[in-house]
């Protein structure tokens, strides 16, 4: 039996193995493979950083920034990074925790005493915390039409309008993403600081951290020369199939919504963030921190449980024991290892960050795509690796699966044409005109173009759509923006043959959330 000094030894330096990362550079041939499934995938371009044990260890682009410029992309290029950005909002309130302006568990309405949610007892008790973590009550997805694909409301304004939208469960019972009150977290940061999310951001997080590259804004975003242009198909019978195109990057993000997702960075960029995640707050190059340790562990904190599988057969080894979600960061196991990781994803372009705490790693993936198979095979190849797992063909499985899930989704949509109803509609199209109002999206024109039933959404900057009869009362839409997922439209009418009230559904069965379209109860507005 060894002594007591030599097991506290071996038991010393197992702990220190696993602190370190299994290997001391990303995998053997990663830029190849990367290239090849670009390739493969038909996706634009890519770009990835990795850091290990503190150093960077690589930040790359791959392929190109734009489908028609055909630029490629390199370690500074900007690639719009959707709700991996909600980490940042996090820790810009960490920052103002750190300097004793606010707490955690401060009660938001003594902050900002206009907020309000639909319950006056929820507008009570929501904390800044509860802003984060998804457990408000509301439905997934909810209120995500108030800046999609493009709005003109003002942040304030779209906080004003949450006060609207019913809750689908009670107060903190479950979990349910939103991006709504990310924006109720940026605006509260503006009320505190009197300076905007974007100002905020920029100065106490980029500026701090030397991210010259990364832009807080849409408005920024499309005036970098070096971004990555988001692409989709949108030609096929879905979202989804079809041939890549270049979408209008005015479309990427709301103003409205930056809080939630709205920050563009590149690989270079990243690796900092990275670094001073890992350190906890720490910044690269000195002794300076962005935040404090303290607040690196609230931060990281597990609030509410996601549920989670079943992902049987040959997904079964990516299925975690448990699932949870921090203040802007997913925490959960991969393979018995403490993952801290989000994913992103705005039009176009997708994106993932991981940490690998214990292993002292730190990973970006990101596409100007939306070939979410390439962005988490990738994520899941390199956790692999950085775990001494199995090597493992992840995105190939990912985009089969991807491919099957699609074409079911098809056959539901063009469902045979037999059992279509050649009923309807009741009215002409001047009969259902008019303007209707919903109480948290506003108020949509419907008119009567040339006998065709046109609908107006006037606080989303031009978006248009003409109403194709169904069947019955129900019309698709054909919107004249090519980005926005197609939707039934249904009318009821009353005794007297007027409309009394209209709902949306998406068309597609495997619509993104965001097209929170089930949530809208549009009824007419009353002639003054």
């Amino acid at each position: 039996m060894p002594s007591i000094r030599f097991a506290a030894a071996i038991v010393a330096a197992a702990h220190l193995s696993l602190a370190l990362p299994a290997f001391a550079a990303p995998p053997e041939n990663f830029k190849n493979r990367v290239e090849g499934l670009l390739n493969e995938f038909g996706a634009p371009g890519a770009t990835v950083a990795i850091v290990e044990d503190g150093k960077v260890t690589m930040a790359k682009g791959f392929g190109v920034r734009s489908l028609e410029a055909k630029g490629g992309v390199d370690a500074d290029t900007i690639f719009a990074t959707g709700s991996t950005g909600k980490a940042f909002t996090s820790a810009a309130l960490a920052i103002l925790v750190d300097r004793g302006q606010l707490k955690w568990d401060d009660r938001v309405i003594d902050h900002m005493p206009d907020f309000r949610m639909y319950d006056a007892w929820v507008t009570r008790e929501m904390t800044v915390r509860d802003l984060l973590v998804h457990r408000s009550g509301l439905g997934l997805g909810a209120g995500d039409l108030l800046f999609l694909p493009r709005s003109d409301l003002s942040r304030a304004e779209t906080v004003r309008r949450l006060r609207h939208i019913k809750p689908a469960t009670s107060f903190r019972s479950g979990y349910a993403y939103d991006n709504v009150l990310y924006m109720v977290a940026g605006q509260l940061i503006e009320e505190i600081t009197g300076e905007t999310w974007e100002a905020f951001v920029q100065q106490n997080i980029f500026d701090a951290l030397g991210m010259g590259k990364s832009t807080v804004s849409d408005a920024a975003f499309t005036k970098s020369k070096n971004r990555a242009r988001p692409h989709a198909r949108l030609n096929g019978p879905i979202r989804g199939m079809g041939d890549q195109v270049p979408l209008d990057e005015t479309a990427a993000i709301a103003p409205n919504a930056a809080p939630a997702g709205g920050l563009a960075i590149s690989a270079n960029d990243m690796s900092q963030w990275l670094l001073t995640q890992l350190a906890h707050g720490q910044m690269p190059g000195g002794d300076k921190r962005l935040f404090s340790e303290a607040q690196s562990a609230e931060m990281w904190s597990p609030v509410v449980v996601i549920p989670t599988g079943p992902r049987a057969g040959e997904f079964a080894p990516t299925l975690p024991i448990f699932r949870t979600y921090a203040l802007g960061w997913t925490v959960q196991d991969y393979r018995g290892a403490k993952l801290v990781w989000h994913g992103g994803a705005v039009f176009g372009s997708l994106t993932a960050v991981a940490l690998l705490p214990d292993q002292n790693v730190g990973l970006f993936i990101a596409v100007n795509s939306e070939e979410g198979e390439l962005v988490r095979g990738l994520l899941y190849e390199l956790l692999d690796h950085y775990l001494d797992a199995p090597a493992d063909t992840w995105p190939e499985k990912l985009h089969a699966m991807k491919k099957a899930r699609q074409e079911a989704a098809v056959k539901v949509v063009q469902g045979p044409e037999a059992e279509l109803k050649d009923v309807g509609p009741s009215l002409d199209a001047a009969g259902y005109a008019g303007d209707y109002n919903d109480p948290w999206y506003g108020t949509i024109n419907i008119r009567d173009e040339g006998g065709k039933i046109v609908v107006k959404f006037p606080h989303s900057l031009g978006l248009e759509a003409t109403l194709e009869h169904y069947q019955f009362e129900t019309f698709k839409t054909k919107f004249n923006d090519p980005g926005m997922e197609p939707a039934f439209v249904t009318f009821a009418l009353d005794a007297n043959g007027k409309v009394s009230r209209i709902t949306m559904k998406a068309v597609s069965p495997i619509a993104d959330f965001s097209f929170d379209y089930h949530d809208l109860l549009f009824t007419p507005v009353a002639a003054e």
